[in-house]
């Protein structure tokens, strides 16, 4: 199990897009159109995966300190078995989505007792540990 990446909330895309590729990050791809907004997903040039996924929708006002963290996302090996142990656990996950169709990842996701969201991804057999720019191409 790893941190995979986190997504921030943010009011204004282009100026959080100024500010990151400011400080070095690279825009790998971008996702539109989900029931969360806008998603872009940035990576430092060392790193080999993403890092940081901007989640970007107007509807909802000003994002900021308290309101601007979407939610955290961990890699596991088997969804399945991790299911069974967080309800083992007395933790319900949600269904199971498969956000890029059916040979895409596998994900579910589970909510801590402050509300945080945390996405749960099983990558499909020969998917890198993260997402990378072949994910966009």
């Amino acid at each position: 199990m790893r941190t995979l990446h986190v997504g921030l909330r943010v009011s204004d895309l282009e100026r959080s897009l100024a500010f990151y590729t400011a400080v070095g990050y690279e825009v790998i791809g971008t996702v539109e159109g989900t029931a969360y907004g806008t998603l872009t997903m940035l990576q430092l040039p060392g790193d080999a995966f993403v890092t940081i996924e901007l989640v970007w929708d107007p509807a909802k006002g000003e994002a900021g300190p308290g309101n601007g963290i979407n939610h955290l996302v961990i890699q596991v090996e088997s969804l399945d078995t991790t299911r069974a142990d967080f309800a083992a656990k007395g933790i319900e996950p949600e269904p199971i989505e498969y956000p890029g169709g059916p040979t895409g990842p596998r994900t579910c996701w589970i909510t801590d007792p402050n509300g945080y969201r945390i996405e749960v991804v099983q990558w499909p057999d020969g998917h890198a540990d993260g997402i990378t720019r072949a994910d966009f191409a």
